[in-house]
This record gives structure tokens, C-alpha cells and sequence, in this order.
């Protein structure tokens, strides 16, 4: 892997996970923690999508998309963890 993809899969997380702090308000952690949000989602739509029968495609605007839905399920689980506490 070289600098290049980490490069693409930090802008990726980044948009990802800031796209999915402004659809489920106030779960926003800032820049780095937006990223690691936006990874951590496309880590689990990566494995989840597929799961359901769910594709929507290859290339960077579908591994945004993907990476925003994953995201959006990592922070509504997030929010109920915090709300629960």
C-alpha cells in the first residue's frame, strides 16, 4: 500500500465521517475523529452492505457513500451507548 492510498482512504474517512456527523447532529468528534468515524464505517459497511445484498457500485464517490452509511451506523450506536451512560 502506498502513501498514495492512505492519502485517498484518509480524504474518503474524512467526508464520510463528516457527512455523517451532519445527518445524525450533535455526534460530530472533530476532524480526526471524523476520519477515524468515516474508516471505521467503511469497515463495517464493507462487511454489513454485502451482507444484506446491498452493492452500489466501485470507484471513489461509491466508497463515500458507503463509508457515510457505515459511518451513520457506527455514530447512532455511539449516541445510544453515550445516552445510555
Amino acid at each position: 500500500m502506498g502513501i498514495e492510498s492512505i492519502i485517498v482512504w484518509l480524504i474518503v474517512g474524512a467526508i464520510a465521517g463528516w457527512l455523517a456527523g451532519l445527518i445524525v447532529e450533535g455526534a460530530g468528534f472533530g476532524l480526526i475523529g471524523n476520519i477515524v468515524i468515516g474508516i471505521v464505517g467503511a469497515v463495517v459497511a464493507g462487511w454489513l452492505l454485502p451482507q444484506l445484498g446491498v452493492s452500489l457500485g466501485s470507484g471513489v464517490i461509491a466508497a463515500i457513500i458507503n463509508s457515510a452509511i457505515g459511518g451513520i451506523i457506527v455514530l447512532v450506536i455511539l449516541s445510544l451507548i453515550r445516552r445510555a451512560a
